[in-house]
């Protein structure tokens, strides 16, 4: 937008902050600049106290603190002071005819609601740090920006600092623009924060998230493609060793913690592109991380690696073997660490203090599309056994591992498991039945074999094809999610031909 080149002189602000840092020494420049300074409350008591020549706003209100210091600034001659317009010739005449003072520069920051919610406070501590006068302050002179300049927050401080020694007291209109863009983005990200907390059942059907830390990444999927993670950086597993993060890996990373979390036991997997090309389940960390690799040392290559125990040094070792991306884990031994520092750029991730998300947000041509995460892992309870032969202990073991690794893998998708560790899988096909042949050609391969194996598929059969082809192969169990008008014919085929089939009633479509 093409703003006017047109300056303004600051002759009176007004402060009223609670974060006091660094106030003094902008106070101290507003008078070198020959500003009044206008104050409330603790504001004005700490300026008097730093020996600042400051004016309480009850002197130009005529009114005092009241209602427990809920009204303060909320005054036709504060307001108006910061909303009239200099060079509205109407607007002027009102502002000498009711006395009301030019107030060009409002330092104002907020009563810190999200932190008071974040601390766990009781509601009506949360409810009196719903600011009021402030975010007046803020969206009044943020309004008349053509006039006043708007500091909205401590972020602020600096940058005005710097216009002030710079420019003894005057300031652009794009400097002023500025300044309100950023007050706006206060504004709005502290409405927001409000009506989250008000809306935390999420009885109003709003889609409303503001997120004001970013991080830059190198770029997207691609180079060509610009590219940032918004949230609090403490919000992404902790970075020990390596280089940068990019998108690709925080894609990766997020999709290994999602599949790892979900087992109890001590469990290894090898991600890549957001599939699983290598998992298993373990008593002993080194072990799993065997049978994880043997899956597909192929794909592993490049890959992301995911326990969820502490890395031990055997366990480290051998995965110093290989070149991988990422590692991450919920700690690592100190000579574990050592070992894994050996290459420079690799990056080593803390998942400790990581909480996964509740929901999924996507874009969604110019919306969004917003869905609950699927926490579903099923137990040996949700299982409904649907053919004459039941499932043995260890064919239902294996199910369970088998549905985890489905539950988290692009559909259409088909697992191979045997002995709790993944044999092969076919992910990301528009047929169910080209699915399981590239998990049965891969798993012959690497030199696996069939027989004794589970199957998992994401979602119902709509013929037998699928347990035929299976059977075949030497699968002895299959689990799905049953719900085809057509089930009874693979129920039948595995009746034929000595197999278990179990039905959960729970579909894992992922996208």
């Amino acid at each position: 937008m093409e703003l006017e080149n047109s300056t303004r002189k600051i002759t009176r602000a007004l402060i009223s902050v609670y974060h006091k840092d660094h106030i003094q020494e902008i106070a101290d420049e507003l008078v070198k600049c020959g500003v009044e300074i206008v104050s409330t409350g603790g504001t004005f008591d700490f300026l008097q106290k730093c020996g600042i020549p400051v004016v309480s706003v009850e002197s130009i209100t005529g009114y005092p603190s009241i209602f427990g210091g809920r009204v303060k600034t909320l005054h036709p001659k504060i307001f108006g002071g910061i909303l009239y317009r200099r060079e509205n010739a109407q607007d002027v005449s009102q502002s000498a005819e009711y006395e009301v003072p030019a107030v060009d520069l409002v330092i104002v920051d907020l009563y810190p609601f999200e932190e008071t919610v974040a601390s766990g406070a009781p509601r009506q501590d949360i409810i009196e740090k719903i600011d009021i006068g402030g975010i007046s302050l803020i969206r009044a002179a943020a309004k008349n920006y053509r006039d006043v300049i708007i500091v909205s927050g401590k972020d602020g401080y600096e940058p005005l600092l710097n216009l002030l020694k710079e420019k003894k007291g005057y300031s652009d209109e794009s400097d002023r623009w500025n300044f309100a863009a950023h007050a706006f983005l206060t504004s709005s990200h502290y409405d927001t924060a409000i009506f989250e907390w008000f809306n935390s059942d999420g009885a109003i059907a709003s889609f409303s998230k503001s997120i004001t830390d970013s991080t830059h990444l190198r770029y997207g999927e691609n180079p060509h493609q610009a590219a940032a993670y918004f949230g609090s950086p403490d919000s992404l597993p902790a970075q020990i060793h390596g280089k940068e993060i990019s998108y690709n890996n925080l894609l990766d990373v997020e999709a290994a913690l999602e599949l790892i979390s979900d087992f109890k036991e001590t469990a290894v997997a090898i991600i890549k592109h957001n599939n699983a090309c290598g998992c298993a389940v373990r008593p002993v960390l080194l072990d799993a991380w065997k049978e994880a690799l043997a899956a597909d040392p192929v794909s592993a290559f490049g890959g992301i690696i995911a326990s969820n125990r502490v890395i031990d040094v055997p366990t480290a070792e051998e995965m110093n073997k290989i070149f991988f991306e990422v590692v991450i884990a919920p700690g690592y031994e100190p000579a574990a660490l050592e070992i894994l520092e050996s290459k420079k750029n690799r990056i080593i991730l803390d998942s400790t203090s990581v909480k996964l998300s509740t929901k999924k947000f996507r874009s969604m041509f110019t919306g969004a599309l917003v869905q609950d995460r699927d926490a579903v892992v099923e137990t040996p309870e949700d299982l409904k056994v649907v053919t004459r032969k039941a499932p043995t202990r260890k064919e239902i073991d294996d199910m369970l591992f088998a549905n985890i690794l489905v539950k988290h893998s692009k559909s259409n998708t088909i697992v191979l498991a045997k002995d709790l560790r993944l044999l092969a899988s076919g992910v990301g096909q528009t047929s169910r039945v080209d699915s399981l042949k590239q998990a049965i050609e891969k798993a012959h391969g690497f030199g696996f074999s069939c027989d004794g194996a589970v199957m998992s598929s994401d979602a119902f059969f709509p013929f037998p094809d699928c347990v035929e082809i299976a059977h075949k192969a030497g699968v002895n169990a299959v689990i799905h999610p049953g719900g085809s008008i057509r089930d009874a014919e693979s129920v039948d085929y595995c009746d034929a031909n000595d197999m278990a089939m179990v039905m959960t009633g729970k579909r894992h479509f992922k996208h």
